[in-house]
């Protein structure tokens, strides 16, 4: 299936579904759907991103991975509040690459498509990529304060995960570029190549702890993984935000996406969402199956990035926070090298 066929098929589900939901706003694209031409194919690893706008807050629980005509969407919520500060949306790294276009799919009081404008002209000023820069500096910040002890053990390595992985979103905006989720380390490993930085790339893969692991290392984690994948999908109960990534339907995303990676050459990439995939897993056990807490592969992979307990994770948080300054020059760096980037 090509993009523009899958444009339209996710066109015709949000058309119906707003006509059912009384507090339906508007709805766009995000995500790589929205980098590709229209003749491209859709991998069967990738699912399409798709933002609905309510009037109301907080909104609904998120629907998650929903199939339809042979496309996965993935639906999240959004407050029309959050969406209906222009500003505001245009110094959200989020919010501000997905509406720097008009991948508007519906939109009956035309405002969004005002928000959406005034993102699409001001993207390139250089004051608002230093906003959008310095908003995934605050979500690090943020990911790396939230850690309590008092958590689950999948829980606390989520929070240092996602504070390390956000580290690759600081330099994609820098750069102008689609911060990403799943195949965020591939993007800025391209990016960094292109700018031959290859050097700081290498620090990202160090901070994450995963430089040292080969290809035939990291499939033996992935056979694991998909074991402890396949043990979640079936016994998971409790609803969690992430519950629709952990399904049979979800699984060409998180298990064959992976395995792609690691056969075109890109080991190391795979790793970030291997360990989130594990983590969620391990949430869920926490919960509906304590008994497979047992499963011995999250442990495995994260002794071999180096993290074998509390004292571990809390001196990977210290390499974060001490890179930061480091990560703050890199950024700044590369938004002068890039001349798309205007003078406010």
């Amino acid at each position: 299936m090509n993009v523009r066929e899958a444009k339209q098929i996710t066109f015709e589900w949000i058309s119906q579904f707003s006509t059912t939901h009384t507090s339906f706003h508007s709805a766009y694209l995000a995500g790589s759907i929205t980098e590709l031409n229209e003749l491209d194919e859709l991998s069967v690893s990738s699912d399409v991103d798709v933002f609905i706008v309510v009037d109301s807050d907080p909104v609904p629980p998120k629907p998650g991975k929903i199939r339809t005509s042979g496309v996965c969407l993935d639906v999240t919520y959004l407050p029309w509040s959050v969406v209906s500060h222009a500003d505001s949306a245009l110094r959200s790294y989020h919010l501000a690459n997905s509406l720097k276009k008009n991948t508007i799919l519906l939109d009956p009081t035309g405002e969004l498509q005002h928000v959406q404008s005034f993102v699409e002209s001001q993207f390139f000023k250089r004051n608002g990529v230093e906003a959008r820069c310095e908003d995934a500096f605050s979500r690090i910040r943020n990911n790396l304060n939230t850690i309590p002890s008092h958590q689950t053990w999948a829980e606390q390595v989520t929070g240092w995960l996602f504070a390390t992985g956000v580290m690759t979103h600081v330099l994609l905006v820098a750069d102008l570029r689609n911060p990403t989720v799943r195949l965020r380390y591939l993007k800025v490993k391209d990016m960094l190549q292109y700018y031959e930085l290859d050097h700081v790339y290498m620090d990202l893969l160090t901070v994450l702890g995963c430089q040292h692991l080969g290809p035939t290392k990291i499939t033996l984690h992935l056979e694991r993984l998909e074991e402890t994948f396949d043990a979640a999908a079936s016994v998971a109960k409790t609803p969690l935000f992430f519950s629709t990534d952990l399904t049979k339907e979800a699984k060409a995303i998180s298990i064959q996406g992976s395995r792609e990676l690691i056969q075109e050459g890109h080991h190391h990439e795979a790793i970030f969402w291997m360990v989130a995939t594990y983590a969620r897993c391990h949430q869920v056990f926490a919960l509906d199956a304590p008994h497979l807490l047992s499963m011995k592969g999250f442990n495995e992979l994260l002794h071999d990035l180096g993290i074998t307990g509390r004292t571990d994770l809390d001196q990977r948080v210290n390499e974060v926070r001490e890179y930061l300054p480091k990560l703050r020059k890199h950024a700044e760096h590369i938004m002068s090298l890039n001349p798309a980037i205007q003078d406010n």
